[in-house]
């Protein structure tokens, strides 16, 4: 079977593959003369690799068809303590018999008893080979290299023998597969952003092996740090067997293609970890809708296909065509999914609008914890509930707080009673962080409206990390594009156990112009100090006032106890004395009945 991209491809050429899977190459050899000449011929006339698929009985099971730098190779069993039994000769167009990142990969990944690499140039009697074997390296399953060699050193390598060494290794070794994801870094920026950067990547269980920073003024279209550096990656990446390279910002898709082909491995940027973190951290139906609609807007503009070549649909004259391609399958698709999804979060936000309505009836004060992420905003918030909350919802669960970003994604709302016995809603909201997705801010928008109807922000601060200024700024900048900076804001320095007065007394001193107050949310110290500052600070919306509701009009007394805070009730030959808190509204209805 032909398996690959054969789209464009000549029948007679696909006739001539077919032929070549009745050959049968000898159990004791790698490849056969005659295998070579079909494979050099189908790459020259196509300009593409060509692989062949060759058990250990000598039969051709498969052929395969790629474009000019990678070919699909078919789906084969593994099993444990022994290699595949199916060999891999495939070809390199560019000339090149040195197996690529790619290659080794594969070799590794699907245990080949051998993958050679034929190196086909325009002169069919220069052809070079390179040969890669499984190996072990202190327990673990490695590539080895043999070449370039010419042909016939290839036909008489004693592949059996050699097959025979490895698999005993393999089953007196305790050979373990290495299937962790461990990732060389690389940024442009500062050093801050890769340490973060780091972070990131341990949320996300991947051990980072590597850390590039390049001092660069202008990006590489193509390759983002340019090709020289990409190479050198690229022997790096090879040397410390890393499977993953993470980039510090934003990359195209063409970049991301064309990197995976130089680097021979995964590719991603800051973007898709955040994501990928998110996507592992939603919980609620809503934070999961929010993260797969930042995904799919960021997929959409990355699909590439035939371009121009893009067929017409439709019905009628002159609009008919082959009908939709792929690309335009897969846009359609994503497109309708980012409408539904929007739909969806429609709705949810309806809900929290009839939630906020009913909030502002009782006359609730709304606090929302803002600030970078794994700044203490969750434990924070669980401390202010265990010493603060009211007795119906002191049963309920705790959010989820740890020391690593993003930990907790899902928005929640607490009520709180304030030392001056008013009652307010504290929110707990998704961590900011610097460079944050654009698509990322406009999901949760739903989310973060608990933030634009906030009566105060608690900016939350990790004041023991040497970035704590920067960070402040990352989340300002949300906050303006979210267009609440100037609402009321108390700078929140948390986890002063940790972190040294000098660096306390120097964020202090930049925002002298707000209020700022010391505490540890993890240890509890301060938090009534906090408090007190939220009383002060908390617009106070409710009238004070003293009414005498005669008996003729009791219904007054019942529309105060729903639409009011009663501090006193008492009865008299007059009617009901009552002396309550309220907004406007409760004002304007009672006016006759208030006492001078």
């Amino acid at each position: 079977m032909i398996y690959g991209n054969i789209d464009g491809v000549k029948n007679s050429i696909l006739n001539k593959l077919e032929k070549a899977c009745e050959l049968s190459v000898s159990k004791d050899s790698i490849l056969s003369v005659e295998l070579v000449d079909i494979l050099v011929e189908v790459t020259q006339n196509l300009d593409r690799e060509v692989s062949a698929a060759i058990d250990r009985k000598g039969q051709i099971i498969s052929m395969g068809i790629g474009d000019s730098s990678t070919v699909e190779l078919p789906i084969i069993d593994i099993r444990e303590g022994r290699l595949s039994g199916v060999k891999i000769i495939h070809t390199h167009p560019n000339g090149n018999s040195r197996l690529s990142a790619l290659d080794m990969s594969a070799l590794v990944k699907l245990k080949l008893d051998c993958i050679v690499a034929i190196g086909v140039s325009p002169e069919k009697e220069n052809l070079k080979y390179n040969i890669g074997f499984c190996g072990i390296d202190k327990g673990i399953l490695v590539e080895e290299e043999v070449g370039p060699i010419s042909l016939n050193e290839v036909i008489e390598y004693d592949i059996l023998d050699k097959i025979k060494y490895i698999e005993k290794l393999m089953k007196t070794c305790d050979v373990i597969e290495d299937d962790t994801e461990r990732a060389i870094l690389v940024g442009i920026g500062s050093e801050e952003d890769l340490v973060e950067l780091t972070e990131l990547a341990r949320a996300c269980n991947v051990e980072t092996v590597d850390a590039i920073l390049q001092n660069r003024h202008k990006i590489d279209a193509a390759l983002y740090i340019g090709r020289g550096k990409a190479e050198e990656i690229a022997g790096l990446r090879q040397a410390l067997r890393a499977n993953l390279v993470i980039f510090d910002d934003e990359l195209s898709g063409s970049q991301v293609r064309n990197l995976e082909e130089v680097l021979g491995c995964k590719v991603i940027d800051r973007t898709t970890l955040i994501l990928e973190i998110f996507a592992r951290r939603a919980r609620t139906r809503e934070a999961k809708i929010q993260v797969e609609l930042a995904q799919l807007k960021y997929r959409l503009p990355r699909l590439t296909g035939l371009g121009t070549m893009l067929s017409r649909t439709g019905a009628g004259i002159g609009t008919r065509g082959p009908g939709e391609k792929k690309l335009e399958i897969d846009k359609r698709r994503i497109r309708e999914g980012i409408f539904d999804l929007n739909k969806e979060l429609a709705k949810i936000r309806t809900t929290r609008s009839v939630q906020r309505e009913k909030r502002s009836r009782e006359s609730i004060s709304k606090v929302s914890l803002v600030g970078y992420t794994n700044s203490g905003k969750s434990t924070l918030r669980n401390a202010l509930c265990d010493v603060a909350a009211l007795k119906s919802v002191a049963q309920k669960d705790k959010v989820f707080e740890a020391d690593m970003l993003f930990a907790t994604l899902d928005v929640t709302t607490r009520a709180l009673v304030l030392p001056d016995n008013r009652v307010a809603a504290v929110t707990d909201t998704v961590g900011f962080i610097r460079k944050l997705p654009h698509d990322l801010v406009e999901a949760f928008k739903s989310t973060l409206e608990e933030v634009v109807y906030s009566d105060l922000l608690l900016h939350v601060v990790d004041v023991s990390s040497e970035t704590a200024e920067l960070q402040i700024e990352a989340v300002d900048g949300v906050l303006t594009e979210l267009n609440v900076i100037d609402k009321p804001v108390i700078l929140v320095l948390n986890k002063i156990d940790k972190a040294s007065p000098e660096n306390i007394l120097k964020i202090k001193e930049k925002y002298k112009e707000l209020k700022c107050i010391e505490i540890s949310a993890k240890n509890g110290t301060n938090l009534d100090g906090l408090l007190k500052h939220v009383c002060t600070d908390l617009p106070y919306t409710l009238k004070k006032i003293d009414v005498l509701i005669p008996y003729t009009d009791q219904s007054m007394v019942a529309y105060l106890h729903r639409g009011s805070m009663v501090d006193s009730e008492e009865y008299n030959e007059e009617g009901t004395l009552m002396s309550v808190r309220g907004d406007d509204e409760v004002y304007n209805k009672c006016k006759k009945y208030i006492l001078n």
